[in-house]
């Protein structure tokens, strides 16, 4: 049998197990055992984003036994499930910052006459500071964009500006051409949008 066919040259032959493993593989980091340390598993509190290296049977024992909270005191263990509700972010008193960063009160939200979309200066609040949101979000100024309005308009002139464009563009107004009917129909839908949200 000749064993220099070029068939033979194709034949791969698969390396025992023992050789497949990589020179970077970690090995497990049980005691005693040298089988690879392929499955992560957490080193516990006070080392987050710390992992040990086990093979499969090593993993399924730790985590088995596998308490983060394992010394933990009582006091302890009840303030952070009580953090653990906002993501362990800090927290404050509604209204706490009102004053410095412009934030309203519950009480004094419930003390303001309604007076539509305008605010009575007479009735903020000493020490408030100037609204710090934007007046428009970025698809109504999109939205306003396609009227031909900026920021600094009120719901009346939107209104007006919104009758003049349907006039203008209308078909019924041109003699039933509609060559503009693309784009009156993104004026409608733009008005709408508005409408929706400052209910005009």
């Amino acid at each position: 049998m000749n064993l220099k066919s070029r068939i033979f040259d194709r034949i791969r032959v698969k390396p025992p197990l023992e050789e497949t493993r990589r020179l970077d593989q970690p090995i497990c980091q049980f005691p005693g055992c040298s089988q690879a340390g392929d499955f992560r598993a957490p080193m516990g509190r006070f080392r987050e984003g710390e992992y040990f290296c086990f093979c499969l049977d090593h993993v399924r024992e730790y985590n088995g036994t596998y308490n983060y909270f394992n010394g933990m005191s009582e006091e302890a263990f009840a303030r952070f499930q009580r953090d653990s509700a906002v993501g362990h972010r800090p927290t404050w008193k509604v209204g706490a910052l009102c004053g410095r960063t412009g934030l309203w009160s519950a009480a004094e939200i419930l003390r303001r006459p309604r007076t539509g979309f305008s605010v009575d200066e007479t009735t903020v609040p000493r020490g408030s500071c100037e609204r710090s949101q934007p007046r428009w979000g970025v698809a109504a100024l999109k939205a306003l964009n396609q009227l031909g309005l900026d920021d600094s308009v009120d719901m009346t002139a939107i209104k007006t500006r919104y009758k003049d464009l349907v006039k203008r563009l209308h078909p019924d107004a041109n003699a039933g051409d509609r060559s503009n009917e693309n784009r009156l129909q993104e004026i409608i839908r733009a008005y709408h949008y508005l409408k929706s949200i400052r209910h005009i």
